[in-house]
């Protein structure tokens, strides 16, 4: 008889993989309209499973700390047991023998500090926070909170230009967002849960690709109240285009030749074409907003004088200051900024780059833009390098895989060095440090360390820095606007703090963000700026929203967009990835569960008609 013999997977081994992979599925698609309570009860129980039971903390302490939250649940538990729930795990994470004990307790911990008022809900009043305010997962996880089932179900009814209608209600750039949003909604998308999410990116593409153009939307009666917008970009055009429906005289200053800001200036044509990005625009002017062009603020016109001249000002001037590296060789001839690759194209200043070796720096969106446009330009070869794991970038993940794919290469785990320069000052290398992936950080990804490694050299004849971007303060700053790390500080509502009439909001806040985040800043700065001036208008859409199909739903692939296929790169910045077909769209938008009539997101009625 043999010793050993090949195992293959029995039918149990078998059956629990696939319930492995759907309960990780599931996990993953858990939006912020579920019970956090409830969640947090059955991680703890899945954790509770996987721990070995050789220690105390584990074995008897994880099984008290589901009791105790299940009194939460069941309502029979007191305030005090929430305290007792925050001690408990306390004492489980420090004692547990474990990392798998020490980590289910402190989920718990985390969980009972981090929503506490939900425990506390569900105690006194026997319901759930979340679920109460945030009904459609989707929907609440979009910035901008566009109402997506409504507009899912008008494309699958074919009923385009209302599907564009209903998008605008939240978001007046439609046509942008369709080709170049990051999409968190399918993200959290319930359809997951079933196969996998509805692609919802797509099919707004497809509804504004087949739209007809709209006619100038009706405004309210005019306030005869005055609003300045500076920054022409995404944030500061939502709220320009909302503000004027409210009946305010809005003034959009731009700095720049053109209106957009970093759509025009920041994302390449073959993403993002100009004249896709014109439509959303045209629409925007067609509300009745104002434009000065090529004013600058702290060189044309004062900010002092803005104020004193305008009932509100609204800031959004983005963030297009490019930071340095601070490397040894930085100020080498050919080392250039991605924002300033980026915004000279889309100016008409195309560099050439035909036959050079190009290094980029950096892990986001724009590097990846940098990266792809570059190939774009002429270059030999193009080389992404980064501090990190590829998983642990900021980009896309779609867009890390189409730069690999076009031949552009991903360099993990090296930080710039030094950057070497020849004779006449130009770029001949860049110099990067190994890297080693370390402990988590406080930003929920590990952090790089330096390896013991020696130093290694990547030849090149262009540098690409795409580490961040900044903002021009000064002007501002000038009449006590505060600015910290770079960013205008506001509350919660845009409000610049101390300083009478003026708010802010989009990357010259938070940061740089995405689209879909400056749109939904530029729409609370709107409604706040309303407030403040004495009125309290709402933005409403009267589309019909289709009725929701009978349907089991069974599971169904989810269709993607495809590239166009090239057989070379460069010079060829017309768009590159199509739009689905007829029959494709059909397919996808009838894969949507519709949560905003069945299950919990009916209690609400499943959508916020106005704002």
């Amino acid at each position: 008889m043999s010793r050993l013999s090949i195992e293959t997977p029995g039918r149990a081994q078998t059956v629990l993989s696939w319930l492995s992979r759907d309960m990780e599925r599931r996990i993953s698609a858990s939006s912020s309209g579920l019970c956090p309570v409830d969640m947090s009860l059955n991680f703890l129980r899945l954790c509770h499973a996987q721990t070995c039971g050789k220690c105390v903390p584990c074995r008897v302490g994880l099984n008290q700390l589901a009791i105790l939250i299940e009194q939460v649940l069941d309502r029979t538990a007191t305030l005090e047991t929430i305290d007792l729930i925050e001690s408990t795990a306390q004492v489980i994470a420090d004692s547990a023998d474990c990392a798998i004990g020490y980590e289910a307790a402190h989920m718990v911990l985390r969980g009972v500090r981090g929503f506490r008022e939900d425990y506390e809900e569900h105690v006194v009043h026997g319901r759930c926070i979340c679920g109460l305010s945030h009904p459609v997962p989707c929907v609440s996880v979009c910035p901008a909170h566009v109402d997506v089932p409504g507009y899912v179900a008008l494309v699958r009814e074919e009923r385009y230009d209302d599907a564009v209608r209903l998008i605008r209600k939240d978001n007046p750039f439609p046509s942008a967002c369709a080709y170049v949003c990051e999409h968190p909604c399918e993200a959290q998308c319930r359809r997951r849960m079933v196969d996998d999410a509805v692609n919802i990116c797509g099919l707004k593409r497809f509804a504004v690709d087949h739209a007809a153009p709209a006619a100038p939307p009706e405004r309210a009666a005019d306030t005869g109240k005055t609003v300045a917008v500076i920054g022409g970009g995404p944030g500061g055009m939502t709220a320009a285009y909302y503000l004027s429906l409210m009946g305010h005289q809005v003034t959009v200053y731009e700095q720049r030749p053109k209106l957009g800001g970093m759509l025009r200036y920041g994302i390449p044509d073959y993403r993002l074409p100009q004249e896709i990005l014109d439509r959303d625009i045209d629409h925007i002017l067609s509300a009745g907003v104002r434009v000065h062009t090529g004013v600058s603020i702290g060189r044309d016109l004062t900010m002092e004088d803005i104020q004193k001249s305008f009932d509100a000002v609204y800031i959004a001037i983005g963030a297009h200051n490019d930071k340095k590296l601070g490397l040894e060789g930085e100020d080498s001839q050919n080392v250039i900024s991605a924002v300033e690759l980026l915004r000279g194209i889309g100016e008409g200043q195309v560099p050439d780059f035909t036959g050079k070796k190009v290094c980029v720096i950096g892990g986001g969106n724009v590097s990846m833009d940098a990266t792809r446009t570059a190939l774009r330009l002429g270059a030999d070869s193009v080389t992404c390098v980064y501090r990190r794991r590829v998983e642990d970038m900021t980009a896309l993940s779609e867009e890390i895989e189409e730069a690999m794919a076009e031949g552009c290469q991903i360099l993990p785990l090296q930080a710039p060095a030094r950057i070497e320069a020849d004779e006449e000052g130009k770029v001949a290398a860049l110099w990067t440090q190994p890297q080693i992936i370390s402990r988590y950080g406080r930003d929920g990804r590990p952090t790089p360390a330096g390896a013991q490694t020696k130093e290694f050299r990547i030849p090149c004849d262009y540098v690409v820095v795409a580490i961040g971007q900044a903002i021009e303060a000064q002007p501002f700053e000038a009449v006590g606007i505060a600015t910290r790390r770079g960013a205008i500080q506001t509350d919660l509502t845009s409000s610049v703090p101390g300083v009478d009439n003026v708010f802010a909001g989009g990357d010259a806040v938070s940061g740089p963000a995405t689209v879909i985040r400056a749109v939904a800043a530029g729409k609370v700065a709107a409604a706040n700026i309303d407030n403040y001036l004495g009125f309290d208008h709402k933005i409403r859409c009267d589309v019909e929203i289709p009725p929701a199909h009978m349907t089991n739903t069974p599971p169904c692939g989810r269709v993607n967009l495809k590239n166009r296929h090239l057989s070379c790169y460069r010079g060829d910045f017309s768009l590159l990835k199509e739009g689905m077909t007829l029959e494709e769209a059909q397919q996808e938008a009838s894969r949507c569960l519709r949560c905003d009539h069945f299950g919990y997101g009916i209690f609400k009625g499943g959508r916020n008609t106005e704002w």
